[in-house]
């Protein structure tokens, strides 16, 4: 198995490919609500962004929001301490209800969705037009050159950038089997095995990060199944 998880392994992953209002996607989205929490990816998130971020943002953005149920989980234990945040949650589908925007704004977040393609859309925007950028099982989607890309472009939009992904190792794929024993289904199965194969292992995000600006990155797993990667600039300073 060491050897297979070696190096990562991108296979298309179902979800991706299925309408949203297909019942095995909308099965396969409550599956990933359950499966943040057991991977206790919001309270990562959110320490992350506690330690990263000096002060507190005016600008975030989420790339592959996904139904921005982890975004709402996070924006739960900041909003206290990060009043007034403008967040735009960026997915390729329209997945975010009226609902869970209106308790964004019950937090007093006032929260955007951009439905596009998340690589040219950042590449396309403005420099320096957001404080924090962050990513949840997201950039395991794509090989070498587009995650080049999505960095650079990343690196250009906003100073801080935060990305939890999933662990390329055999606890974790061995674990992605078992998600069948919380009743998840098909595609949730197929797409967390692949998940596992594509995801990070040692410091291979910081290898693709853009070199120039002095930055402080920080990469790592966090448990058997969660692999962070945090880069910030080296000089402190606070969000534009």
């Amino acid at each position: 198995m060491a050897e297979v998880l070696a190096r990562r392994q991108l296979t298309p992953e179902l979800l991706d490919h299925l309408p949203a209002s297909d019942p095995r996607a909308m099965g396969s989205r409550r599956d990933l609500v359950r499966i943040n929490a057991i991977m206790f990816q919001a309270p990562i998130v959110a320490r992350r962004l506690r330690r990263d971020v000096e002060q507190p943002p005016r600008r975030l953005l989420e790339i592959g929001c996904g139904d921005g149920a982890l975004m709402l989980a996070v924006a739960r234990r900041m909003a206290r301490h990060w009043p007034g945040v403008e967040l735009t949650l960026l997915d390729r589908q329209d997945l975010v209800p009226g609902e869970r925007r209106r308790r964004f704004t019950e937090l007093g977040w006032h929260a955007e969705t951009v439905i596009t393609d998340a690589i040219e859309w950042m590449e396309d925007s403005a420099p320096s037009s957001f404080d924090v950028i962050t990513a949840n099982l997201f950039l395991h989607h794509f090989a070498e050159g587009e995650l080049r890309r999505l960095l650079a472009a990343a690196q250009r939009l906003a100073p801080v950038f935060i990305a939890t992904e999933p662990r390329r190792n055999g606890v974790a794929l061995v674990a992605s089997g078992l998600l069948r024993l919380i009743g998840a289904n098909e595609v949730t199965l197929h797409d967390a095995a692949a998940s596992v194969r594509a995801g990070f292992a040692d410091n291979e995000l910081s290898a693709l990060w853009p070199r120039g600006e002095a930055v402080i990155m920080r990469e790592g797993a966090i448990g058997p199944f969660t692999h962070v990667f945090s880069a910030r600039p080296a000089a402190s300073g606070s969000p534009r």
